[in-house]
């Protein structure tokens, strides 16, 4: 017992910084029932029950702000699926092992960048007057597209940005599934004369199927965020109809308008939301692929 103590020891400082920085705000979230008043503090402000709730139900907005969300995180965790399964099957077709490696690091690169930079990427590659997207454009003879001032693109614009960036980690995720699959499986196909396809439609497929499967219910969990660094750097007034998400309005709320109260009724209503979606999602990750936390 005793010889477990160094261990329990290096385990302290991650507890510690857990409980202070994850679990003590959880304090905070009385402030959601509460007419909250700053000089007051949060044990002296007037309680007022769940008046905020009902205000923030009432807002014109809240609905669109809600649907917003879904509706950019759903496409983020279809697109986030589908295109890294293809991009590495492509790529446990490359035999040559630099260019494999080679293309590799590129789409895994941006991964590692902040929002910040690739924001400002973004604003510059898609600029209406010198952005190379729209030079592009105009020698085909089109039209400029605003493409970060257009409500109706805004939500393909961050889906498609977000899988720029992210899409090389998943591709890597499904890179290691491959290497699990008997190699004798395509040299049987092989002999009864599958093609590539056939290969990879009954053998690759379901070779990654588990994983797949995994990633997809993991990813329900992450259904209300919809990825407040990348909205906040690349949103403006006009696209707030359908590009405005509940972190954004959060921001707005409480650090902008310094409604505190409401602010954190909003994202009580998030995490609450958030917490069943992730419990779902980790029984059907056990359920589909027998995925156990403990």
């Amino acid at each position: 017992m005793y010889s477990r103590w160094p261990l329990h020891l290096m385990f302290l400082p991650g507890a510690i910084l857990l409980l202070v920085y994850h679990y003590w705000p959880f304090v905070g979230f009385i402030i959601a029932f509460q007419d909250f008043i700053p000089a007051k503090g949060m044990f002296h402000s007037k309680w007022v029950g769940l008046d905020n709730f009902s205000y923030l139900l009432s807002l014109p907005n809240f609905y669109q702000v809600i649907w917003n969300t879904i509706y950019i995180s759903v496409m983020k965790v279809i697109a986030g699926q589908l295109f890294p399964i293809v991009i590495a099957i492509m790529l446990n077709e490359v035999r040559i092992r630099f260019i494999k490696r080679s293309v590799q690091t590129l789409i895994y690169l941006p991964h590692f960048m902040s929002w910040v930079i690739l924001g400002g990427i973004m604003i510059d590659v898609l600029s209406p007057t010198k952005g190379i997207v729209n030079q592009f454009l105009t020698m085909l003879g089109l039209e400029p597209v605003y493409f970060l001032g257009e409500p109706k693109l805004f939500p393909y614009v961050l889906v498609g940005s977000d899988l720029w960036k992210d899409f090389g980690f998943s591709t890597i995720v499904y890179l290691a599934a491959l290497t699990s699959i008997n190699p004798n499986l395509y040299e049987a196909a092989v002999m009864d004369g599958a093609g590539r396809w056939k290969q990879t439609w009954h053998i690759t497929l379901p070779g990654m199927s588990p994983i797949i499967i995994l990633m997809a219910t993991l990813s329900l969990g992450q259904i209300l965020n919809a990825g407040f660094e990348q909205v906040f750097n690349l949103y403006s007034p006009t696209v707030y109809e359908t590009g405005d998400i509940i972190d954004t309005m959060v921001y707005r709320i409480g650090l902008v308008q310094a409604q505190y109260a409401l602010a954190t009724a909003v994202g009580l209503f998030k995490s609450v939301v958030s917490l069943v979606l992730i419990s779902v999602s980790y029984y059907l990750a056990y359920r589909f692929a027998n995925y156990r936390i403990f």
